[in-house]
C-alpha cells in the first residue's frame, strides 16, 4: 500500500464543468457520474476500504469560472470539504470561439484566487487543481491555444501561490496523444471518452498517493 494524503473518513469534493458532471445524479450523491470522480471514488474505495472515504461530485456542464463562485457556498463551504478538487477553465475557453463571450486571463485568475481563499478562510480542506487541457480534434480547437495557454498558466500560478496539490492535464494528454490518435482521448477535443477519463483518474490517485 501506498501513502494516502486523504486522511480516514475524508470528504472529497469534485469541482468543475461537464468534464467533472459526467452525467452525475442530482438526488443521489452516490451516483457520480460516469467519468474521472467515479473512477477515482471506486479504485481508492476499493483499495484503502478501511479510510472510510466519502466522494462528493458538484461539477456542472457549461460552468465558467464565474459560475462556480457564484453557487460556491451552497456547493462547496456548505458541504465541509476535506478535500476540493477543482478542474474549470475550458469553457472560459470556449465561450469567446462559439460565443464571444470573453473571459479575460486577469478576471479569470482573480475568480480563481477569491475561491481559494474562501477554501482557505471558511474550511480545512485541502486542494488539488486540475488544469484545463485542449488536444487538436476537430482542427479548430489549435486556435484555441492563443487562449487557453495563458488560462493554464494562470492555473499555475494560483496553484503555485496557494501551495496546492497540481495535476498537468494539458500536458498529460498531449503526451498521450503521441501514442494514440487525440481523439481516442477525447473526441471533441474537450470531453473525456472512457480512457480520458482514466488517464485523469490515474493522475489524480498519483497526486494523493504518495506509494
Amino acid at each position: 500500500m501506498g501513502h494516502l494524503l486523504l486522511q480516514p473518513g475524508a470528504r472529497i469534493l469534485f469541482q468543475g464543468d461537464s468534464i467533472t458532471d459526467a452525467g452525475r445524479s442530482r438526488e443521489n450523491d452516490a451516483l457520480l457520474g460516469s467519468g474521472y470522480a467515479n473512477l477515482i471514488a471506486a479504485w481508492l474505495s476499493a483499495r484503502y476500504p478501511g479510510r472510510e472515504l466519502t466522494f462528493l461530485n458538484r461539477g456542472v456542464s457549461g460552468n465558467r469560472v464565474y459560475d462556480l463562485e457564484e453557487r460556491w457556498t451552497r456547493d462547496c463551504i456548505d458541504l465541509h470539504p476535506d478535500w476540493v478538487s477543482i478542474l474549470i477553465g475550458i469553457n472560459d475557453t470556449w465561450r469567446r470561439y462559439d460565443s464571444g463571450k470573453l473571459s479575460p486571463i486577469e478576471e479569470f485568475e482573480a475568480c480563481y484566487r477569491r475561491l481559494l481563499d474562501r477554501v482557505k478562510a471558511e474550511t480545512s480542506a485541502r486542494v488539488i487543481l486540475l488544469e484545463p487541457f485542449v488536444l487538436p480534434t476537430p482542427p479548430d480547437r489549435v486556435a484555441w491555444r492563443e487562449d487557453l495557454d495563458p488560462r493554464i498558466a494562470a492555473v499555475r500560478r494560483v496553484a503555485a501561490d496557494y501551495g496546492t496539490l497540481y495535476v498537468p492535464l494539458d500536458g498529460l494528454f498531449a503526451a498521450a496523444a503521441a501514442q494514440r490518435p487525440a481523439a481516442f482521448w477525447a473526441a471533441d477535443g474537450v470531453h473525456p471518452t472512457q480512457a480520458g477519463h482514466a488517464l485523469i483518474a490515474q493522475a489524480w490517485i498519483r497526486a494523493v498517493d504518495e506509494g
